[in-house]
């Protein structure tokens, strides 16, 4: 009971702390998954006002009339013609033609185009807003701005920059060039565009809140530089260390621009949904083990009592009391295993009696006691792991193990013949494996390889199941273990062979097994069914043995091709 409650423990715990650790990283995912859509769709939003602040300088870009009237040098009527209907409106337009506040500066290299601007006063910015002013080049021709800018690459160099008064005022410049096209191959400047716009107006979906309280987002440069910050405190965590252990960092790049929009979110607020769920694991944890604890006990001394009951006979039968009985009422597997037990036992007395009262050649009583000796201590170890698996509450195995044991002995019995058909030996392991498959689980792999063509002969019952038990008792190399189980009719014989892939048997090991001195129990198992085999057929039948330490062992069993006789409701079906 002690094992069972610390395997309960051990259990409950690793899988509380498994289920709240994938909790929280699912939280952690699924946060980070709808913070990166949220930040995704800002990006959309800011994507299409700087989209569209191109599309516009794009428009004056790509104007021929526009770079035409820039080209020529008026003067007089022609000259206010070509500012009042033509250069003027189109500017005008372009100031206007988008849906949030901007202001349109140009800067022309002809300077018979007469400058246009707005009286900057302090007062309402808003009165300035969607308006452009024209400048002459020569105004800018010194700014760093201006010469730093880059060589013109057609529809392609602009830059977003703060200029000017871009920075007192929270505003940046879309800057482009206005160029004469007319030689592809040498683009002539004929003027500068600068369209600026206040940060809140452009960043306007850049907004913390729809990230959650404490949030923070900011849009940097290419060069790292905060462009714009939302939440906390403005920005102010932007240096400090406890971004890298108290805050998720998620990014999203923006494209022509080559921004990245930067957002910081708080772990407290996953923490605290996961303190929710870690109590509630904790809670549910206890009560399991509190229950399994009880149904454990419960458990065990149901079976237990009923599986000392079956030992207390065993021990009987192998003290040499056959006279010893389990009275078992009921329908269920231990019924199918006492049946099983008293009948045993009573083939057994049988048995003996007749062989002492009929006093049967020696070659036939001992081939009897041999096989005899098999049953009882397989059984025992069979019904002393039942005894574990109660013990441990492992129910579901238990019940299988029961199953299989009694289909194991309803074949063994077999109406106490010594001859039974291949087929019935085949199914008699094949039991008994399933016995071991629900001990062992996926750590043991067998694979029956059975020619057709034997089907018809009969064998020594119970020479199978030893070498295979033998196998699970002595071969483990590792944690999984092979067994392949090969039946042949070659020439008059039949080759039974049992391949595992364990540890191999050591070669001064053969000695003792098949050449024992005095009386070593090393290989009794083995040199029982030798030996019965060779009471029964001959010396010249038997068990051979190969094997390679750290490789694996086969062990071949011959007998004679003798085909069965027909009994009375004989067992025939296959595997």
């Amino acid at each position: 009971m002690l094992s069972y409650m610390i395997f309960i423990v051990i259990l409950v715990s690793v899988n509380g702390y498994v289920t709240n650790s994938m909790y929280d990283a699912s939280m952690r995912q699924q946060t980070r998954t709808t913070i990166q859509a949220a930040i995704t769709q800002i990006k959309d939003n800011v994507s299409y006002k700087t989209d569209d602040m191109i599309r516009i300088s794009s428009l004056l870009y790509d104007d021929y009339n526009l770079v035409r009237n820039l080209k020529s040098r008026e003067t007089g009527r022609d000259q206010y013609y070509r500012m009042a209907q033509l250069i003027a409106p189109k500017l005008d337009s372009a100031s206007k033609s988008i849906g949030f506040s901007q202001r349109l500066f140009v800067y022309f290299h002809n300077e018979t185009i007469d400058e246009v601007y707005q009286t900057r006063v302090d007062g309402d910015p808003a009165l300035l807003e969607q308006t452009y002013d024209i400048y002459h080049l020569s105004r800018i021709r010194d700014q760093e701005w201006y010469k730093n800018f880059p060589k013109e690459e057609y529809s392609v160099t602009m830059q977003w920059k703060q200029v000017e008064k871009d920075g007192a005022e929270n505003r940046i410049s879309l800057i482009r060039r206005i160029v004469d096209t007319s030689n592809p191959l040498k683009l002539k400047e004929l003027g500068i565009m600068r369209f600026s716009v206040r940060l809140k107006d452009l960043f306007e979906s850049v907004d913390y809140a729809k990230l959650g309280e404490g949030s923070m987002l900011s849009v940097m440069s290419e060069k790292g530089n905060v462009i714009y910050t939302s939440g906390a405190s403005e920005g102010n965590l932007i240096d400090s260390e406890s971004l890298k252990n108290d805050y998720i960092k998620i990014e999203e790049k923006m494209g022509r621009q080559e921004w990245t929009i930067v957002a910081h979110v708080p772990v407290t607020i996953i923490a605290q949904e996961a303190q929710k769920v870690r109590t509630f694991i904790i809670s549910v944890c206890v009560l399991c083990f509190i229950l399994f604890t009880f149904a454990g006990i419960f458990i065990s001394r149901y079976f237990s009592i009923r599986i000392t009951k079956f030992v207390s006979v065993l021990n009987a039968f192998r003290e040499g009391d056959l006279h010893k009985r389990i009275a078992y009422r009921g329908k269920d597997e231990f019924s199918q295993i006492a049946t099983a037990l008293n009948g045993m036992g009573e083939d057994v007395e049988a048995l003996i009696n007749k062989v002492y009262l009929t006093q049967l050649q020696k070659k036939e009583a001992e081939l009897e006691m041999l096989q005899l000796q098999i049953n009882p201590h397989f059984l025992y170890n069979t019904l002393s792991s039942i005894n574990r698996l109660a013990k441990f509450g492992e129910n579901e195995k238990l019940q299988k193990m029961v199953v299989q044991l009694g289909k194991f002995y309803r074949l063994t019995l077999n109406s106490g013949r010594t001859l039974i058909p291949i087929i019935s030996e085949i199914e008699q392991s094949n039991a008994y494996l399933d016995i071991q498959k629900v001990k062992y689980g996926q750590r043991l792999e067998v694979l029956f390889d059975i020619d057709a063509n034997i089907w018809p002969y009969e064998t020594i019952k119970l020479i199978l199941q030893p070498f295979i038990e033998n196998v699970l008792k002595h071969a483990w190399w590792g944690d999984r273990i092979h067994i392949r189980i090969v039946a042949r009719k070659e020439g008059n014989d039949i080759l039974y062979r049992i391949i595992d892939d364990g540890m191999g048997i050591k070669r001064k090991r053969f000695g003792e097994i098949f050449a024992p001195a005095g009386e070593a129990e090393t290989g009794y198992g083995i040199r029982n069914i030798d030996e019965r085999i060779k009471l029964q057929y001959g010396a010249e039948y038997g068990v051979s043995i190969v094997s390679r330490p750290g490789i694996g062992t086969t062990v071949q069993i011959r007998i004679p091709a003798k085909k069965r006789k027909l009994y009375p409701r004989e067992h025939s079906s296959a595997i």
